[in-house]
């Protein structure tokens, strides 16, 4: 059991052409299929892996990479295809940015970040809003989706601003006082080596 989740973590990563492919010849059913099939994966390898402690440093890696691609990729190809307006895209890019180069600053410090609520939210908003874009065009439905991408946009700031004071208030981001000593001790290194 203890590979099964990277198994599952593998198979998302499998999902994402399809479900593009999907999208860009309209077929919405089989996107909106696959999709809810990926982010099912998505819940029963976490499950697996905390319930048979199969926690691995590949899954640490990949399971959260498996997730941003899926939708990123999934919310591109709805930007190109005009059914979501592109800003959004352009937001949530930044913010995954962002994240990431906060983990690559961070990467080798004793810290664990656990996902949190409000990360946890802006997925669950994601997906309904991924959900609901596929709906709309199946159903010829009014387009109430933007709504949902814009709650979503709005919790994965908040995310960003919580997990950024997190890392300021336990010290993993230098203050102002710790860059002031960086900037005169720089100088003196160089004048000793002449």
């Amino acid at each position: 059991m203890k590979i099964v989740p990277n198994i599952l973590t593998v198979i998302r990563f499998i999902f994402i052409p399809s479900i593009i492919v999907s999208l860009i010849y309209d077929n919405y059913v089989l996107a909106l299929i696959l999709f809810t099939l990926s982010s099912l994966t998505d819940i029963l390898d976490g499950k697996i892996a905390r319930k048979y402690n199969a926690i691995s440093d590949f899954g640490k890696l990949m399971d959260p990479l498996a997730d941003k691609l899926t939708q990123l990729s999934v919310l591109l190809t709805l930007a190109v295809k005009n059914v979501i307006p592109f800003w959004i895209v352009v937001i949530l890019v930044l913010k995954e940015t962002v994240m990431i180069a906060g983990a690559s600053f961070l990467y080798g410090k004793s810290l664990v970040v656990s996902s949190k609520w409000y990360g946890k939210l802006t997925t669950v908003l994601i997906y309904i809003a991924v959900v609901s874009s596929c709906l709309i065009k199946i159903f010829n439905l009014p387009e109430f989706d933007i709504y949902i991408y814009v709650l979503a946009i709005i919790f994965a700031i908040f995310s960003l601003i919580k997990y950024f004071m997190y890392f300021y208030g336990n010290g993993y981001l230098p203050n102002k006082e710790e860059l002031k000593k960086q900037s005169q001790t720089v100088p003196e290194k160089k004048t000793k080596n002449k």
